[in-house]
C-alpha cells in the first residue's frame, strides 16, 4: 500500500543503528527534520512526504513500548495488524499513519499564514585571550530584513489584504474523491493564496508583496569568556525576518579559536611548559611563570625530577557557566646542556667524582667502548 513501504526501515529513515541510544536517536531526527521540514523546502511534495515519514520513525523509537513492538514484529507491530486480505490495517496510506500519531488528516498539519525567517550561520574568528576572557565582535552579514517602506506588511500605502477568494481565507482547498470505502477528504494549499490564505492586490513596490528585502546589517556580538574552539551562540531575532511580519529566524555564530603557542587547553585547564637547567633542577629556584594575565611565582624545589607538574589553582579559563576558574598546570622540563666551557666541563667531572659517577674522559671520548675502538682501528 502507498507510503507503508518507507516506513519498513524506521531506523534505516534516521540513518542510525538498531542499538542506537535515545540521544542518538533525538540527534539524528532533529538533523533530518531540519533538512526536510516544508518551510525549508516549500512546494516539494516529496520532501514533505519524506518529512511525515522520519517524523512517525521517531514517534515510534522514541517510545520504549512502540520500539519494542516494531524490533519484534516489524511495522505489523506498530502501524496495525494483518487484514484478512493482507496489507496493513492501515487503508489510507501514510496520511492515515501520520493522522494516528498526530491527530492530522493529510495536509492538515500545514502551516498556514507568512513563512517564518529561517535561520542563518556565520564563523567568526577568535584571539586566544578572546575565548578566554571573552571580548566583543562586530559582525556584518546580509539576510532578509523587514522591510522598512512598508513595515512588513507587503502592501502599498493606503491600501490592505484581501481575503483569497479561491479558499475563503482557509489556505487551503479540500479535494473529494471516492474509494470503496466510500469518500476522501484531502486538503492541499490554496493554489492562488500559496496557503496564506489571503491576496495582496497591490503590493508593495519595494519589496514586491514579501514584506522583507536583502540588507546588510552590522551589530556586536557579545562573546561570553570561557568559550572554546567549535562553540556556537544562538542569537534569537538575528536570522532572517519572516515573510509580511511572521517570525524572525536565529542566527548561530560559530567560534573558531586560534590556538597560542604558549598554552594548551583542556577544558577550563591551561597547560604550559618550564624550563630550567640541572644545577636549578638539583639545587632548587624561584622563577617567574607566565599566565594569562601576567606572570605567577613558581617554587622549584630542590631535587625537582623532569617531568614534574606545578599546579597554579584559579589562573585557567573561567567557567562559561559558573564561577570560578579552571587551573594553570606548569611541566617542568629539565635541560641538559648540550656544550660546555672548560670550566664547566671541570665542574662537573668533579661533581661526578664526588657522587662516584663514571664519565666519559674529556674531549667525549668513550673510554674502552666499540665507537672507541673503531676510531683507533681506522685513526
Amino acid at each position: 500500500m502507498a507510503g507503508i513501504d518507507g516506513l519498513r526501515d524506521l531506523y534505516g529513515l534516521l540513518g542510525v543503528r538498531p542499538e542506537a541510544t535515545d540521544d542518538e536517536i533525538k540527534k539524528a531526527y532533529r538533523a533530518r527534520a531540519r533538512e526536510l521540514h516544508p518551510d525549508t523546502n516549500p512546494g516539494d511534495d516529496v520532501a514533505e512526504a519524506k518529512f511525515k515519514e522520519v517524523t512517525v520513525a521517531y514517534e515510534v523509537l522514541r517510545d520504549p513500548e512502540k520500539r519494542a513492538r516494531y524490533d519484534r514484529f516489524g511495522p505489523e507491530g506498530v502501524f496495525g495488524g494483518q487484514p484478512a486480505g493482507g496489507g496493513f490495517g492501515f487503508e489510507g496510506g501514510l496520511n492515515d499513519i501520520f493522522e494516528a500519531f498526530f491527530g492530522q488528516a493529510g495536509g492538515g498539519g500545514r502551516r498556514r499564514g507568512p513563512a517564518p525567517g529561517s535561520d542563518a550561520e556565520v564563523r567568526i574568528g577568535l584571539e586566544f585571550a578572546e575565548a578566554v576572557f571573552g571580548c566583543r565582535k562586530e559582525i556584518s552579514i546580509r539576510l532578509p530584513a523587514t522591510c522598512a517602506a512598508c513595515a512588513g506588511r507587503g502592501t502599498a500605502p493606503g491600501t490592505e489584504p484581501v481575503v483569497c477568494t479561491d479558499c475563503q481565507g482557509a489556505g487551503e482547498v479540500r479535494r473529494v474523491r471516492q474509494s470503496l470505502l466510500g469518500q476522501v477528504v484531502t486538503s492541499v494549499a490554496c493554489s492562488r493564496c500559496a496557503g496564506l490564505g489571503e491576496t495582496i492586490p497591490h503590493p508593495c513596490a519595494e519589496c514586491g508583496g514579501e514584506g522583507r528585502r536583502m540588507e546588510e546589517s552590522t551589530f556586536t556580538v557579545e562573546v561570553p569568556a570561557g568559550v572554546d574552539n567549535g562553540s556556537t551562540l544562538r542569537l534569537a531575532q538575528r536570522g532572517a525576518a519572516g515573510q509580511r511580519g511572521a517570525p524572525t529566524g536565529s542566527l548561530f555564530v560559530h567560534l573558531v579559536v586560534t590556538p597560542d603557542a604558549r598554552f594548551e587547553r583542556d577544558g577550563d585547564h591551561l597547560h604550559t611548559t618550564l624550563s630550567i637547567g640541572l644545577a636549578q633542577a638539583a639545587l632548587g629556584t624561584e622563577v617567574e611563570v607566565e599566565t594569562m594575565e601576567g606572570t605567577h611565582a613558581v617554587v622549584v624545589r630542590a631535587g625537582t625530577q623532569h617531568g614534574f607538574v606545578e599546579r597554579i589553582r584559579g589562573e585557567g579559563v573561567p567557567h562559561l557557566r559558573g564561577r570560578g576558574r579552571g587551573d594553570l598546570y606548569v611541566h617542568v622540563l629539565v635541560e641538559t646542556p648540550s656544550s660546555l666551557t672548560p670550566a664547566e666541563d671541570e665542574l662537573l667531572r668533579q661533581f661526578a667524582a664526588a657522587r662516584g659517577e663514571s664519565v666519559s674522559p674529556p674531549g667525549g671520548g668513550g673510554g674502552d667502548g666499540v665507537f672507541s675502538r673503531l676510531r683507533s682501528a681506522f685513526g
